[in-house]
Parts: C-alpha cells; sequence; structure tokens
C-alpha cells in the first residue's frame, strides 16, 4: 500500500482512538456510581462502498 494511504489510515485510526476514549471517559464521568463497574463496548466500522462492516465488542472496567 502507499504511505499516502498508510499515513491516512493511521490518522483516522488515532481520532477513532482519541475520541472514542474521551467519549467513554465522560460517560463514566457522567455515570452514577460507575465506579469498579464493567460495561460491555460494542465499535462498528463500516466502508459502504468497500462493503467492509467490522464489529469490535469487548469489556472495559471504571476505575474503583
Amino acid at each position: 500500500m502507499s504511505d499516502d494511504f498508510n499515513m491516512s489510515m493511521r490518522k483516522f485510526l488515532k481520532q477513532v482512538g482519541v475520541t472514542s476514549q474521551q467519549a467513554i471517559e465522560e460517560g463514566l464521568r457522567n455515570a452514577d456510581a460507575a465506579a469498579g463497574k464493567s460495561f460491555e463496548a460494542r465499535v462498528v466500522l463500516t466502508i459502504p462502498e468497500l462493503g467492509v462492516e467490522h464489529e469490535v465488542t469487548g469489556t472495559i472496567k471504571a476505575a474503583d
């Protein structure tokens, strides 16, 4: 793959990671009694023009 592709991919994934972490942290701050609880998370990436739909699931445990 080209350098332009790699750079645009890295930029997109960095934006996804940073903004997702910010959203999760904000959600935890706004939640009542979230400390120590676990939350199921799901992210879905779609690129309709390529027929891509990719899902990642996991668990996020809030700090005590």
